[in-house]
């Protein structure tokens, strides 16, 4: 039996970024490890993962999740090993998913740490393809955009773990086309090796001009968007009559100080008759069943791969939810943890 920790490292919030994050926001503490409860479970993380939507939760303003709060650990998705149980839906060994990353030791109710099958696939996969990350590309596709076979489709931040997968999907899904940007000609590559028709990187020039060039005279259906600001606009000027546009993120827009580009053409959508929708992955978790189903799929038959950037080390988090926001990473951006024994 592996002797209980007494204490734990943790990423604290030390203070709220304004503008882009640096390392002063965060705080590596050492801090004591509760002793379990009846129905908890002692958790030693392995992985954890950083996401663009932690950057809101940064902020001390109202949304859809609570803020982070300030000396207080961050949290986020992590794969651990269970190390002991008072559960009985757990033992010793499990490997779990659950939501207390950014720190090398979580105590948590064992309701809220789901058991993983690395038989199936290995571990990291339910960090991205098999998990939220995987979730929000299928959902956001076929649910929100409501997309359908022979679609043409764009999507922005493409090389991102999410886009990376949408794009794919929509293939596997008979889109006409599958068009991608993103901020480098590397990244540009990347994702016409994974199947996209055709990709642009938006340094190089107007979004809107890039994106009418790689379209046609056809067109879009569907835009999928992480990006928002230029790139909404330019998806909404190249949008066919009754196109779709699934919101999912705004990472042009999340470290800025200034007032938010809003898209100037928005009226368009009206004699378009443009579909514009927001969406929260939480919201569809009644397709987290099928969207395993069908990727697992795609992933045995080869018609889905997915990329991981790994950081190492927990002291190392801050960096890598800082690069990730910078679009430094290929596909999923992954922390490995060393905890201190």
């Amino acid at each position: 039996m592996t002797d209980y920790p007494q204490t734990s490292r943790e990423i604290q919030l030390a203070s709220r970024p304004e503008g882009w994050p640096t390392d002063e926001n965060f705080r590596l503490a050492e801090v004591p490890v509760p002793q379990l409860e009846d129905g908890q479970v002692l958790v030693r993380n392995l992985y954890m993962s950083v996401d663009p939507y932690m950057r809101g939760r940064m902020n001390d303003v109202k949304s859809y999740v609570p803020p982070f709060r300030i000396d207080a650990p961050l949290e986020g998705g992590a794969i651990g090993e269970v190390l002991e149980s008072r559960s009985e839906s757990h033992k010793a060994g499990d490997l779990v998913l659950h939501g207390l990353g950014w720190r090398d030791y979580a105590v948590l109710d064992g309701k809220r740490a789901r058991i993983i099958d690395t038989a199936l696939a290995p571990a990291t996969t339910y960090l991205g393809v098999l998990g939220m990350t995987g979730l929000t590309a299928y959902a956001g596709l076929t649910k929100v955009a409501q997309f359908k076979e022979g679609d043409v489709v764009f999507v922005s931040g493409a090389a991102g773990a999410v886009g990376s997968l949408v794009g794919q999907i929509a293939k596997a899904m008979g889109a006409k086309k599958v068009i991608g940007s993103a901020g480098s000609d590397e990244k540009v590559q990347r994702l016409l090796d994974l199947g996209f028709d055709a990709a642009f990187n938006y340094h190089d020039g107007p979004v809107k001009a890039r994106l009418k060039e790689a379209a046609g005279p056809e067109g879009i259906d569907v835009y999928f968007d992480n990006v928002g600001g230029e790139h909404l606009e330019a998806a909404i000027s190249v949008l066919n009559k009754y196109g779709r546009i699934a919101m999912c993120g705004a990472i042009s827009q999340y470290n800025t100080t200034d007032a938010p580009t809003g898209p100037r053409n928005l009226a368009l959508a009206i004699g378009k008759e443009l579909t514009l929708r927001g969406f929260i992955v939480g919201s569809y978790n009644q397709y987290a069943g099928e969207a395993t189903e069908r990727i697992a799929g795609w992933l045995n038959d080869g018609r889905l791969s997915y990329d991981e950037t790994f950081v190492e080390g927990l002291e190392n988090a801050p960096q890598a939810f800082i690069a990730l926001m910078k679009g430094a990473n290929k596909g999923k951006m992954i922390v490995a943890l060393d905890p201190t024994e």
